[in-house]
């Protein structure tokens, strides 16, 4: 799918020789290219519209989560039929283990996790791994390092269709390998439940569930 750039505005002023530039330059390969601007003068506009002429997955990098927050706003504006994505730290809070000499004091490792951060980060990863190309990550600079290795993600990653033949009970090994969880009580993202022919997986990435029908080893 190609990125479709939805606004009510045309690019105006200085936008339109901006853009032209800008694309001229990744095409020619430059690695680096600057655009300057006062606050408010369209910057995120004129990048939107160079997404749009570039059609190339994009990565865009913000400082601090507040500034990813207001860029994810613009370009899921911008983008509403394409992949925009939000990927930032999930903790609300992060206390590490420390040990003060002076005093004895021993203090544990203390965090919280945001769900819905969590949520978005697992769709990011999904988006990108499912080849489509019409993808804009958000991110912020600190939430890249330590991530874990791309390649150890994707094994654990399961495709299933209508028509593929795969048991039950290989389904249910690869979602466990997968940390999912098998639930019969309260069903939420990251669970699955059996009933039957049927499997019911909640995916972390998603805010809804898929069902899936079996006839002997072969998915309806």
């Amino acid at each position: 799918m190609e990125f479709q750039l939805i606004s009510e505005f045309k690019p105006t002023g200085d936008q339109p020789q901006a853009i032209k530039e800008i694309v001229s330059q990744f095409s020619n390969k430059d690695k680096y290219v600057t655009l300057k601007g006062v606050t408010g003068s369209g910057k995120t506009f004129t990048m939107a519209n160079v997404v749009d002429k570039m059609q190339r997955p994009t990565l865009v990098l913000a400082h601090n989560k507040t500034l990813a927050a207001q860029l994810y706003s613009e370009f899921k504006q911008f983008f509403p039929n394409n992949a925009v994505e939000y990927f930032v730290s999930y903790y609300d809070y992060y206390q590490p283990e420390a040990y003060i000499p002076t005093t004895g004091t021993y203090i544990e490792k203390d965090l919280s996790i945001n769900e819905e951060i969590e949520k978005l980060r697992l769709s990011t990863t999904s988006s990108l791994l499912s080849g489509r190309r019409d993808v804009i990550v958000i991110a912020s600079v600190s939430c890249l390092y330590g991530i874990g290795n791309p390649t150890e993600f994707e094994k654990n990653v399961i495709e299933l269709k209508q028509d593929q033949f795969i048991t039950r009970t290989q389904l249910m090994h690869k979602l466990v390998q997968s940390l999912y969880s098998r639930t019969t009580a309260e069903f939420k993202r990251g669970n699955f439940r059996v009933l039957g022919d049927i499997i019911d997986v909640f995916p972390g990435y998603s805010d809804i569930a898929f069902k899936f029908h079996f006839f002997g080893d072969e998915i309806e």
